[in-house]
């Protein structure tokens, strides 16, 4: 597993590793997923959490939101606005949506952008495609993104084809067992489900997926731990650890592995810890709906009826051995790495930052020390 490195012309999610606070390129010795200069401007507004700035400027004005789509149906709207849905009766939720709508729209407007789903290199598509879960009796797809209650909506998928009887049904899941991937479809029968269905995803707020992923993966599964933990130990601890701990990777430092990811591509990481831009392309697909873990209760049942799940499937309940990542663990955590690192690793993320209208973490020096 040799570190990958990438220059700043390495290609990425579109153009050149961008300097957050003088919106210019700069040069970056680790690779990461990247931004254009072009749109910059309104990625730093977003990503920072500026709605009443876009609200003055009239970045909002004009908006479109499509109405609620019924199972089956297509967007009455096909322009490039994402066509996201707000909640009804949600102010919060409908001003979200079109933040997200108006910056889809921007960043995926640029020519350097994937334009659909053929547009994206192999390698690109491959991973979208094996992300993509079809459920063909209620005409819907959902682009699954790992830590993000992914688990939960496979559950709900496996009970609307049937081969689930209830989403309360104690059985480990197969993540893979009656399960319809779009991947494992011909071309012509992508395109027409593509075009014709409901698409729809879940984002979450990156760092803190990231954190939950780490918690999860290096300490709870020991695949993990023998795969990623051991070469993570290694490369980076100084001097390198020859302890039994170091041997069965299960001692891995959040630092240890945000140095790790630094060296990664954006392209090739594990799908737990890739940027959600990657996984779902939401420039090249236009998805009707993207609902957030944050409201994750309230979004999963709106989607439910837009699909026209039977009353009685409903999103399941979180489990009672589930460790949320609080606020107060992401501010430990964030707080606890060196500045540079988390300099470096933001823009790696900042598509995810920015297209979901999540702001940048406040790690200052004032903050941290609370």
């Amino acid at each position: 597993m040799p570190p990958r490195r990438h220059g700043p012309g390495a290609k990425g999610a579109g153009g050149p590793v961008v300097n957050l606070r003088t919106a210019g390129p700069v040069s970056v010795r680790r690779g990461g997923s990247a931004v254009l200069p072009s749109v910059l401007t309104f990625l730093v507004i977003v990503a920072s959490g500026g709605l009443l700035l876009m609200i003055e400027k009239g970045l909002l004005s004009g908006v479109e939101t499509p109405p609620p789509i019924g199972a089956g149906r297509r967007p009455h709207d096909p322009r490039r606005t994402g066509g996201l849905q707000p909640a009804a009766d949600d102010v919060d939720s409908q001003i979200l949506q079109e933040i997200r709508n108006r910056t889809i729209g921007t960043v995926c407007g640029q020519k350097s952008m994937p334009q659909d789903v053929w547009s994206l290199s192999a390698l690109q598509r491959r991973t979208l495609l094996q992300h993509v879960l079809v459920n063909d009796r209620h005409r819907f797809l959902y682009c699954y993104v790992p830590k993000v209650a992914c688990s939960n909506w496979k559950r709900v998928l496996k009970v609307l084809s049937g081969a689930l009887e209830s989403v309360d049904v104690s059985v480990k899941m197969d993540h893979r067992s009656d399960l319809l991937f779009l991947h494992s479809l011909k071309p012509e029968e992508i395109r027409y489900r593509l075009e014709h269905y409901f698409k729809f995803m879940f984002v979450r707020e990156p760092m803190e997926r990231l954190l939950s992923a780490y918690r999860n993966k290096f300490g709870e599964i020991e695949s993990y731990q023998r795969k990623y933990g051991v070469e993570i130990a290694r490369r980076y601890r100084k001097p390198p650890a020859k302890d039994a701990a170091a041997q069965r990777g299960d001692d891995v430092t959040f630092s240890e592995f945000v140095r790790y990811l630094l060296d990664e591509d954006a392209e090739r990481m594990n799908e737990h810890w890739m940027p959600m831009y990657n996984l779902c392309q939401p420039c090249a697909v236009r998805y009707d709906f993207i609902g957030s873990y944050e409201r994750l209760e309230a979004d999963a049942e709106l989607v439910l009826r837009r699909v026209g799940a039977p009353p009685a499937v409903r999103f399941p309940e979180r489990q009672t051995w589930y460790k949320p990542v609080t606020a107060e663990t992401l501010h430990y955590f964030l707080c606890g790495l060196p500045r540079r690192l988390l300099r470096e690793l933001l823009p790696k993320y900042i598509l995810d930052f920015s297209l979901f209208a999540y702001a940048l973490p406040n790690t200052t020096a004032a903050h941290c020390r609370r």
